[in-house]
């Protein structure tokens, strides 16, 4: 399976940096962005804007007085994406200093800059340092410290958890399917953190008593599943050389295991995305909608299982797991919760449902928040 695999994009940047003359900008521009896995990157971006599109603002959802409630901001979103997409940089380049003799060994890694030369170890440590300092502070600055703390907490779990158990135990596939799960409650804190009216803290955003932060956690889960189905099969076909490289990957330390495990998560997409509709996340439609993809990613880990990865059955499952994780954002995205209800109200211009009264209203104080709210005469309880 591993000779069918296209070139990934780091593999390609590093061959354009071969290519140009020792110590132009173009050189050093291409190495420096393969240190930082363009296409993983643009994984994890996606991974956390998807939720923060999908939570369920107050203003999107109702009419009246909720329509004076800010919708999401754009400029959050940038601030999002920008610092998400400096911390996931930070923590590949990390990764890929922690370990040039160990991708060395491997043909799906012996392209990666630092193996090649490409650039000094100063230049990587400098830009996986600043990459981490700018996005950490984007984050902080442009979004929330929930989100910033989340940021900074996943690259140290890369790069300091994840990378050097790899070498010691198998459990770091674990550790890396946690890595995966933390960009969506990024993008979940970021929305959430625009809506609150408490204190604005991490309790309030990640664990709100209300239960609105579930979808952050459903969403965290659906990527820390889909780590399984996707990553199992694509290191078996490379078993042979995370054995020589001394890598423990249970695609070798346990094949039979390798399999179940994979299977194990593939049967959890189903509930996943029924629990996102009951969350409020999404209309009902989307449990019927996603059942055929999750149902096909279940089918070929089944097949993985039963012949542990021979017959073709790794290849399809990892390119059913490359499918299923966009196929399913969309669906959800396609299927928010009131989106098409708002959608038709305003082709069809109906009036919107308005019991809100202004003239028989009243300033409510928050406490503890120094915020006011205006909510109908008698609804407040002092």
């Amino acid at each position: 399976m591993a000779t069918s695999l296209p070139p990934d994009a780091s593999s390609r940047l590093a061959d354009t940096a071969a290519r140009a003359p020792a110590d132009s900008f173009r050189r050093t521009l291409s190495a420096l962005l393969s240190l930082s896995k363009p296409r993983l990157t643009v994984l994890v971006v996606l991974s956390a804007m998807v939720p923060y599109a999908l939570y369920p603002v107050p203003a999107f959802l109702s009419s009246g007085a909720a329509e004076h409630i800010p919708s999401l901001s754009p400029l959050t979103l940038l601030f999002l994406t920008t610092g998400t997409t400096l911390c996931s940089a930070a923590a590949n380049a990390l990764n890929m200093l922690y370990e040039p003799d160990t991708d060395a060994k491997m043909t799906r890694t012996r392209a990666r800059p630092l193996v090649r030369r490409l650039l000094t170890t100063r230049a990587a440590v400098l830009f996986a340092l600043g990459c981490a300092a700018a996005g950490t502070a984007a984050l902080y600055l442009g979004v929330n410290p929930t989100v910033a703390f989340l940021g900074a907490a996943n690259i140290a779990l890369y790069a300091g958890a994840y990378t050097p158990l790899k070498r010691v135990s198998a459990v770091n596939t674990w550790v890396g399917a946690v890595v995966g799960g933390i960009p969506p409650l990024m993008g979940w804190a970021a929305a959430a953190g625009e809506s609150a009216t408490g204190d604005g803290t991490w309790r309030e955003l990640l664990f709100a008593s209300d239960g609105s932060s579930l979808g952050g956690w459903l969403f965290a889960g659906l990527l820390f599943a889909w780590q399984f189905p996707h990553f199992m099969p694509l290191s078996w076909g490379i078993r042979d050389e995370y054995r020589a490289a001394g890598l423990r990957m249970l695609c070798w330390v346990n094949p039979a295991r390798n399999a179940r495990v994979a299977l194990r998560y593939s049967l959890v997409f189903v509930p996943l995305c029924v629990g996102l509709c009951a969350a409020g996340v999404t209309e009902w439609s989307f449990s019927v909608t996603s059942l055929p993809v999750n149902l096909w990613l279940v089918r070929e880990a089944v097949k993985f299982w039963r012949y542990e990865g021979h017959k073709g059955s790794a290849r399809s499952l990892f390119w059913a797991s490359v499918w299923h994780l966009p196929v399913t954002m969309v669906l959800a995205l396609a299927q928010k919760k009131g989106m098409w209800a708002r959608v038709w109200k305003s082709v069809a211009g109906e009036p919107e449902e308005d019991d809100f009264d202004e003239d028989d209203a009243e300033w409510v104080d928050i406490p503890g928040s120094g915020s006011r709210v205006v909510e109908p005469a008698g609804t407040s309880k002092r």
